[in-house]
């Protein structure tokens, strides 16, 4: 079972400028990054063995120029695998 550890988004409604980013560990650390929203957005997931190694990747995605300002979200867990 994955646990959802921090989510953030960029404040941005809409399926064109939405971002989410997701941070979770099971037994590695996982970080998922969703571009648009829930039915028609590009998800991509990252691996790591430490939760800094999943972090530096978190502030690598929070610091793209993706319009809107991030902000963390409520914990809700990433989206499923397609």
């Amino acid at each position: 079972m994955e646990d959802a550890v921090g989510r953030w988004w960029n404040g941005i409604w809409g399926r064109l400028g939405r971002r989410d980013v997701w941070l979770t560990r099971e037994v590695r650390w996982k970080v998922t990054a969703r571009a648009g929203d829930s039915e028609s957005g590009r998800v991509l997931r990252w691996e790591f063995d430490t939760e800094d190694e999943a972090l530096v990747m978190v502030k690598r995605l929070l610091s793209a120029d993706a319009g809107g300002q991030w902000r963390k979200h409520p914990d809700r867990p990433p989206p499923q695998q397609a």
